[in-house]
């Protein structure tokens, strides 16, 4: 069940990274629980209960934010969880500001679907944009 679990998850970013938002969605349960940190760099961030409202999420994210990598290191799974770690650089569009961070996103998944997502990273990093325009 877990190798099954990380299967779901790979596909997930591998359609995030290819654009697939309707992909990445299908791999979601009706009522996933999704959450990222709110900060003044992510206004988008926050709880996020749904297919509806992680597709607003993804729909402001890209109107942002430009994702200039996004690499996953290592997935750990056990039981119904699985844990990625890798790290990401972003530019935010109006500013042109760039940020590097490391994460770890954990994920629930149950009856083949992602139920829960949280997701962990430098909020320092984000806050504090390293590149200026």
């Amino acid at each position: 069940m877990s190798e099954q679990n990380k299967s779901i998850v790979q596909q997930a970013y591998d359609s995030f990274k290819q654009g697939r938002i309707d992909t990445l969605l299908s791999l979601m349960s009706d009522n996933i629980s999704w959450t990222c940190r709110r900060l003044k760099a992510f206004p988008f961030g926050g709880h996020k209960v749904g297919l509806r409202a992680v597709g607003e999420f993804f729909v402001t994210l890209n109107n942002l934010q430009e994702s200039l990598a996004f690499d996953i290191h290592e997935m750990i799974a056990a039981g119904d969880r699985v844990v990625a770690l890798g790290n990401y650089n972003w530019r935010v569009r109006h500013t042109k500001r760039e940020f590097t961070s490391d994460f770890a996103h954990v994920w629930t998944i149950r009856d083949g679907k992602a139920i829960v997502f949280h997701e962990y990273m430098d909020t320092a990093a984000a806050a504090m944009p390293t590149k200026k325009p």
